[in-house]
């Protein structure tokens, strides 16, 4: 499955409920498997963004809805990036 990277930004709304539930990261991470995704990685980090996630999706609607979807609710701001490994990327700029 192609790879995503979800940057994400939590709002005021997004960081209340993180204080009061922590482990609500653990439950949207169940909702992005019912979409038919896969969280691989997940960061909680220091600087413009909150948290980066590494994501599997079969394809870019998918990871369109997800993020539409996880927007939505006004807890979070995604930006959604495909993530293509360096040696396949390496090998399609080698063909000519």
């Amino acid at each position: 499955m192609p790879t995503y990277i979800l940057l994400s930004i939590l709002t005021a709304e997004g960081r209340k409920t993180l204080k009061e539930k922590p482990n609500r990261i653990f439950e949207v991470n169940r909702e992005i498997e019912a979409f038919g995704a896969k969280v691989l990685k997940q960061y909680a980090v220091l600087g413009p963004y909150d948290f980066v996630n590494v994501v599997e999706a079969p394809d870019n609607e998918t990871i369109a809805k997800i993020s539409i979807e996880l927007g939505s609710r006004g807890t979070l701001k995604v930006m959604s990036l495909p993530a293509v490994p360096v040696e396949e990327f390496i090998e399609k700029i080698r063909r000519k």
